[in-house]
């Protein structure tokens, strides 16, 4: 059965081609302006079920398809994608020394049937200090855009993390691990 990840980010089509696991992309464009009041956990869901029922009314079966939203969540404060260098340098401030949540919320879609799988998953990342200098560095390297929380852990922003505690595809973009495990819940294997 072929998977369509519904999604133009290169991290989670990245993700699922070093894991050896064949699918297409058919993207999604929706608004991921969160709600008055939404929870994190509840914004990434939504997002990820938009992505997915659009996907899903365009793609042609057997297939399922797979959505995903992230977010970073620091100090109860909800960081998506920076809309400036100064938004960046804000939120990277923000996690500068601290702990803070990677969530991500993934929608699946068997067709035909419609045989839906949702979850989210939490990662915790630690940053250490960083310092005015690093931090001006890393702006000007330009990887905080169109990343959650203004920072790629596989870039650059490595370097600002001694530890994480959960899932490291999770802050990526896409919770291998358990992807694979719902995938199989829904009757799929990479042999089929």
């Amino acid at each position: 059965m072929k998977l369509i990840l519904a999604s133009a980010s290169p991290r989670r089509a990245e993700i699922l081609s070093k894991a050896g696991i064949p699918f297409s992309v058919l993207s999604s464009a929706v608004d991921e302006s969160p709600h008055p009041g939404e929870r994190p956990e509840d914004l990434v869901l939504r997002l990820a079920n938009a992505k997915a029922e659009l996907v899903a009314a365009r793609a042609v079966g057997p297939a399922i398809v797979i959505a995903a939203d992230t977010t970073v969540v620091c100090e109860g404060r909800m960081l998506n994608k920076p809309d400036s260098t100064e938004e960046a340098r804000a939120m990277l401030q923000l996690l500068s020394g601290r702990t803070h949540s990677v969530l991500t919320g993934v929608a699946l879609i068997r067709l035909p049937g419609n045989q839906r799988r949702q979850f989210t998953e939490s990662t915790l990342v630690q940053f250490r200090p960083i310092s005015e200098v690093e931090l001006a560095s890393y702006l000007a390297s330009g990887e905080s855009y169109d990343k959650a929380g203004g920072y790629a852990i596989q870039g650059l922003a490595g370097r600002f993390i001694p530890r994480i505690e959960g899932c490291y595809f999770n802050v990526v973009g896409l919770p291998l691990s358990r992807l694979i495990s719902e995938l199989q819940s829904l009757d799929w294997s990479e042999n089929s």
